[in-house]
């Protein structure tokens, strides 16, 4: 059986999304994978940028809202927030029974320079966060 994950920042629009598709790229067939914001904004374009150098293509993939996956009553086995603490203590419970993680990124959403520089701070997030979904899989392994 899948185990059911949701990844939560405040936006949806970049730490959330590239950890719900990096774990659909390491988690294979044994994830079911989404990912939602407090407060949804749009995609962010260096983030797609960023994740199309992995083969992934999220262009034209729309943000969703942690209220309305709670109103579906959607039900996870881990339910995964990857924003700051504070944004971290915003996400609303969620019915059923799940694990709830909080993992610490920084927001994309706040990087300065040209359009190459926040490209390679987003690879770093990117990395750091495909570095905490490895060492996450190898200890549900055990």
């Amino acid at each position: 059986m899948k185990k059911k994950v949701l990844f939560v920042c405040i936006h949806n629009s970049a730490r959330s999304q590239m950890a719900e598709e990096m774990l659909r790229k390491l988690g294979g067939e044994d994830f079911f994978t989404e990912s939602a914001g407090i407060e949804p904004g749009q995609l962010n374009p260096i983030v797609v940028k960023v994740l199309q150098e992995e083969g992934i293509n999220i262009a034209g993939k729309k943000t969703q809202a942690v209220a309305d996956l709670i109103q579906e009553k959607r039900q996870y086995d881990y339910v995964i927030t990857v924003c700051d603490e504070t944004s971290a203590e915003r996400c609303p419970m969620f019915p059923g029974k799940h694990q709830r993680i909080h993992w610490s990124f920084t927001d994309p959403s706040q990087f300065v320079g040209t359009d190459e520089e926040k490209m390679e701070k987003v690879r770093v997030v990117k990395g750091e966060i495909e570095a905490k979904l490895k060492s996450w899989l190898t200890s549900l392994a055990k």
